[in-house]
């Protein structure tokens, strides 16, 4: 099901149908996003530990929060949430993407409601959680500014919005483009488009005019000596991400 109005690109969508079946393989075209994910978990999880209280140390910290993650794909962010306790709901506007990631669900044990859906289409249904997940899609959408309203009404009032993209900037090409998808080959040529990628400032100005209150954004640093990526409070050169409040 997908809303009249939807800001689904399907340029955009017809790429990561391509290289679904490659999700869960860490040395795949998904390389990148498996080399990432430790450090945007991190983030997440400490954003949503400090907004809503929880300790993560405890037993099932998420326990009563109801989190949904927005172009899923094969579930790398939805199966920690799960497994921290939360209730998560998983969509993707790539069809391709859903089988992939129930499987992997089923066999790792975890109950994920995943859905071949889009933002606009959840808002029609009235659906609200604490949490929206919004990782690496803004960049990939025809209108981010509608896209982002969508975003904001799915969530309970004092909900948490995070959300992460790449700056448009010359090293942002170097690294993101030439070196991503040309020297490296972590990713298909083609999989992102320069002109789509959003400043921090940019970002600001498009979250606060969908209503939401941003409160939090940090830059994710790739270091080639360590070979692995850590947070940064003042690099936002390349990968970024923000937290966002959706105000009571």
């Amino acid at each position: 099901m997908q809303a009249a109005q939807s800001t689904v690109d399907s340029a955009e969508i017809a790429k990561f149908e391509a290289m679904a079946a490659e999700w869960w393989d860490p040395n795949g075209k998904f390389k990148p996003l498996h080399m990432l994910n430790p450090c945007r978990l991190d983030y997440i999880t400490g954003q949503i530990a400090a907004e809503f209280d929880r300790d993560l140390s405890a037993q099932d910290p998420f326990k009563g929060l109801r989190i949904l993650d927005i172009g899923c794909g094969g579930g790398l962010l939805c199966e920690p949430m799960a497994r921290l306790g939360a209730t998560v709901v998983g969509v993707d506007a790539a069809e391709r993407n859903i089988p992939v990631a129930q499987l992997h669900a089923e066999q790792s044990g975890l109950k994920i409601d995943y859905r071949h859906t889009t933002a606009e289409a959840l808002v029609e249904t009235g659906e609200r959680f604490d949490v929206v997940l919004n990782m690496e899609v803004v960049e990939h959408v025809a209108d981010p500014a509608a896209y982002l309203a969508a975003c904001r009404a799915l969530l309970n009032p004092g909900g948490l919005h995070i959300c992460s993209t790449i700056n448009r900037n010359a090293k942002s090409y170097a690294m993101a483009i030439v070196g991503a998808e040309y020297v490296m080959r972590w990713l298909p040529k083609g999989t992102h488009e320069w002109r789509k990628f959003i400043t921090p400032d940019e970002l600001y100005a498009l979250l606060e005019g969908a209503g939401l209150e941003p409160v939090d954004r940090k830059g994710f640093v790739f270091n080639p000596a360590r070979w692995s990526w850590s947070l940064s409070a003042r690099d936002l050169s390349v990968n970024y991400v923000t937290t966002s409040v959706r105000p009571a």
